[in-house]
């Protein structure tokens, strides 16, 4: 008769000193219980992860992070805890992190919460787990965009001031006398037929800095970040019409 191996678990305990005072949580009552339980379920126990007198407020824990490298290499099929919070007191780390371990392919199993993906109804709570993870995902990208697009209107993206302007804590401000330049600039390509290559040199650069100038969307007010533009907080050099019309000649 042929005997199939067992699926590998892995046990992850952990207390902090403050459980073990108040509620008596130790590491060798829920390392008891779960080799229990993983062995009548079928598993053989490959390693047993003990963080112990550390804190779930983050994932920031010596065991917890060699346990996620363990789970992404496959060194196991599960993983068993004894309730969640012994995992992690952050919702969206616990949501994020499971929904890590579904893509890996790894059980996740907790012995107090009765949560396990073996069942049907362990799948659906894996299922809703990996909902909350997109939702929260979502919500943080946003998050992300909403703070990088404030930041490139405040000038947090800029760090040398196109000519016409000085960069003075972060933020843009007209330099008076270099604006007047860059507007001239603007109006002598308009309004004369000197090339571009004699326009560049007249005014001592070179013919790709003066179409990079001429193109420039900041001299409208603009701000440009991930390739969207949107209005900035700082001073227009340029109007609206004579930029427009600077790009219908160079086009």
């Amino acid at each position: 008769m042929i005997q199939t191996a067992k699926p590998l678990a892995a046990i992850y305990i952990r207390v902090s000193t403050q459980d073990q005072a108040q509620h008596g949580f130790s590491l060798d009552a829920q390392e008891e219980s779960l080799v229990n339980y993983a062995k009548a379920l079928g598993y053989e126990i490959i390693k047993i992860y003990r963080d112990e007198g550390k804190s779930a407020k983050n994932l920031n824990r010596p065991e917890m992070q060699q346990l996620l490298k363990d789970a992404e290499e496959r060194k196991f099929q599960a993983i068993f805890i004894y309730k969640l919070d012994r995992f992690s007191r952050s919702l969206k780390d616990l949501i994020l992190t499971i929904d890590k371990l579904k893509e890996w392919g790894i059980d996740f199993v907790s012995l107090q919460d009765k949560i396990e993906t073996a069942s049907a109804s362990g799948k659906l709570m894996f299922q809703i787990i990996g909902a909350f993870a997109e939702f929260e995902r979502n919500i943080i990208g946003d998050r992300t965009k909403f703070g990088m697009e404030r930041k490139a209107k405040e000038g947090g993206f800029i760090t040398k001031a196109p000519r016409g302007y000085k960069l003075l804590n972060k933020q843009l401000l007209v330099d008076s006398e270099e604006a007047t330049k860059v507007k001239y600039l603007f109006e002598e390509f308009l309004n004369s037929n000197i090339s571009l290559t004699q326009l560049a040199k007249k005014h001592g650069m070179t013919t790709s800095g003066l179409i990079k100038l001429l193109k420039n969307t900041t001299y409208l007010g603009k701000v440009k970040f991930a390739n969207n533009e949107t209005e900035g907080q700082h001073e227009p050099i340029i109007d609206k019409q004579l930029f427009e019309q600077v790009q219908g000649k160079l086009k």
